[in-house]
């Protein structure tokens, strides 16, 4: 029997070459890792930059949205003060013509009431003078001739009548 040399001597190769084995694998990994990594990193900034600019235009675009909402707001604003500009307007113009009209009337009556008190003043002088046409025919009727008397009083009831 030997004394272990040659044991130990492909003991030691064995696992030296486990050993570099190990530092192979180790070093494939780490570097396959690295690798990986710096593809995620690269995927992340990629993202990120897709995200940012997303976020941009969908800024951009609420932004444009917003803007024409507002001007939207604002002619509908100016288009219905004009209609209650235009509204106060015409109320405006029917009050003044009420008052007009209420003038006119409230004028017109008075001079009514003056033009039928004038009728009547004219209607009442002309049955006294026509009254008094008639006392005094019958007068000259009844001293000239008694007989005549009938047609007298005809001539006078037609007279009153008028």
């Amino acid at each position: 029997m030997s004394n272990g040399d040659g044991v130990t001597a492909a003991l030691s190769d064995a696992v030296e070459t486990a050993k570099e084995k190990v530092a192979e694998v180790g070093g494939a990994m780490a570097t396959t890792a690295s690798a990986t990594v710096a593809k995620v990193k690269k995927a992340a900034k990629s993202a990120e930059k897709k995200v940012k600019t997303n976020v941009a235009k969908a800024r951009k675009a609420v932004g444009k949205t917003v803007a024409k909402a507002k001007k939207k707001l604002e002619a509908a604003s100016k288009d219905a003060k004009k209609e209650v500009a235009a509204l106060k307007k015409k109320v405006a113009a029917k009050k003044a013509a009420t008052k007009k009209a209420v003038k006119k009337v409230a004028a017109k009556k008075p001079a009514a009431k003056k033009a039928v008190k004038k009728a009547v003043k004219k209607v009442v002088a002309k049955k006294a003078v026509a009254k008094k046409a008639v006392k005094k025919a019958v007068k000259k009727v009844a001293k000239k001739s008694p007989a005549k008397k009938a047609a007298v009083k005809k001539a006078a009831k037609k007279a009153a009548r008028k």
